[in-house]
């Protein structure tokens, strides 16, 4: 009995957590637009309907992630479940309009200044990184181990540009990708730490994470100041 009482209160407890780490993820991200939004007084409804299909599909998957843990961390799995397919439907969504609208802004012009075109350009691994996380997080739906971990990995990965407009980016110039990077990192330890408290070992599935995160980050390195993007940014911005 003592066993099984100590089994469903880890459960609790690890169910509470994501939950609370998911609130706290859609915090920073909002509370990096609105900064943004405060600095550079935008005018909202002057941008191109892209960006605000933009807007809505990212915030909506950071809405979604939140619903998620909230209906598991009330037992509502089923619900989740059924939640669940839009989720999955979001995925390719989100990577079409990531990358398009990333396009849109190089030809454009409309590059932060902190980042060369090409850089910006490379940032568009994150969201590739996004989707075979996400991917094989949907794909281990029915291991709920690997699951919950994998989404919590695929959504730190596009936090990036909610904590670039929080960090103070300008200062920084293209080494702020760094930045980031550890900023990011910050919320996988925070979950690698929960876990080897909680289960004595951290699972493989963060592992997993650590090494997409680290991947896409050193690919934006070398693929951000590769010759060849420099001449993909040059016909795109023609």
């Amino acid at each position: 009995m003592a066993t099984l009482a100590t089994s469903v209160s880890a459960i609790t407890a690890e169910r509470r957590f994501y939950l609370m780490l998911a609130a706290i993820i859609a915090v920073t991200v909002f509370a990096g637009f609105g900064l943004d939004l405060q600095r550079t007084d935008w005018n909202i409804v002057g941008l191109p309907a892209q960006v605000h299909l933009h807007a809505a599909v990212f915030f909506g998957w950071i809405i979604l992630y939140v619903a998620q843990n909230w209906l598991v961390d009330r037992g509502s799995i089923a619900m989740h479940r059924r939640l669940g397919v839009a989720t999955a439907c979001l995925v390719p969504v989100m990577v079409v309009v990531g990358v398009a609208t990333t396009v849109m802004a190089v030809r454009l012009n409309r590059v932060p200044p902190f980042f060369t075109p090409g850089l910006f350009l490379a940032l568009d691994l994150q969201i590739i990184g996004f989707a075979i996380l996400a991917g094989w997080a949907i794909q281990l739906r029915h291991r709920s181990d690997w699951h919950k971990r994998l989404m919590l990995c695929a959504t730190i990965l596009i936090m990036s540009p909610a904590l670039g407009r929080i960090l103070p980016m300008p200062l920084m110039g293209p080494s702020g990708t760094w930045a980031i990077f550890v900023a990011t990192m910050v919320y996988l330890g925070a979950a690698m730490l929960f876990d080897a408290q909680l289960r004595g070992r951290v699972h493989l599935a963060y592992w997993w994470g650590a090494g997409m995160l680290t991947l896409v980050q050193l690919l934006i390195g070398i693929v951000g100041f590769s010759p060849r993007l420099d001449k993909l940014v040059a016909q795109i911005a023609a």
